[in-house]
């Protein structure tokens, strides 16, 4: 499946494929540019640093066979990139100016919610501002249904391993818990905590602290194989 081709292009040896294959729009210029996932890439290819899906083939295949035969429809050829430019497109409009970058790496999207408008420092409660967010992302999902939905958690640095890897997967669960409060079916969704292990910037600056401690929702069709 075509999630293969984004952990392809993360190895080293592709990190000149995925600066042309991962562009973002801005979301208060609305001018295109390079993610900061793919400017991490780029510093960072020796680490591992990781685009959009993280939790695997095999995770998105299970849960993929779990919908179908819980009765969501399954995608097949040409549809499947129309009905993610659909969802794509209505995903930019309604987060645009929310602070949250809307990323398309083939048939995958990414949403990537920095912690300085989800979370409190050092919290996993959701900031009271961010419900209308996440409020009109859930809308979007509600109405794309054959899309599983990957929720992950990521921190800086800062603090013990031990202590990130919880707090990363903390917040990701209060992220996928608020979506299954809007209704959105829990069966689409994974959630995972990567602690500090996959930075997007370094974590020797404040600035790359900052673009670290993140939330990302990265989108896949739901497909027959």
């Amino acid at each position: 499946m075509k999630t293969k081709f984004v952990r392809t292009i993360i190895a080293v040896g592709g990190v000149a494929l995925l600066a042309t294959a991962c562009t973002t729009v801005d979301p208060y210029t609305r001018e295109q540019k390079t993610s900061q996932a793919t400017r991490g890439a780029l510093i960072g290819a020796a680490a591992g640093v990781v685009v959009g899906l993280i939790s695997g083939d095999d995770a998105v295949e299970r849960r993929q066979r779990a919908l179908i035969g819980a009765g969501v429809g399954a995608l097949a050829g040409g549809a499947i990139g129309g009905y993610m430019d659909r969802q794509e497109a209505e995903l930019r409009a309604q987060l645009e100016s929310s602070g949250v970058s809307v990323t398309r790496i083939g048939d995958q999207i990414t949403l990537n919610m920095p912690s300085n408008v989800t979370f409190a420092t050092d919290s996993s409660n959701i900031n009271p501002s961010f419900y209308e967010v996440l409020g009109s992302v859930s809308v979007v999902l509600q109405k794309y249904q054959s899309t599983v939905i990957e929720v992950a958690g990521h921190t800086d640095s800062d603090g013990s391993v031990e202590y990130n890897q919880a707090l990363s997967e903390r917040r990701a669960e209060s992220v996928a818990a608020y979506l299954r409060g809007q209704q959105v079916m829990g069966q689409r969704i994974i959630t995972l905590g990567q602690g500090e292990l996959r930075p997007v910037a370094s974590n020797a600056t404040a600035a790359g602290k900052a673009a670290n401690r993140r939330v990302e929702l990265t989108l896949v069709p739901v497909t027959a194989g």
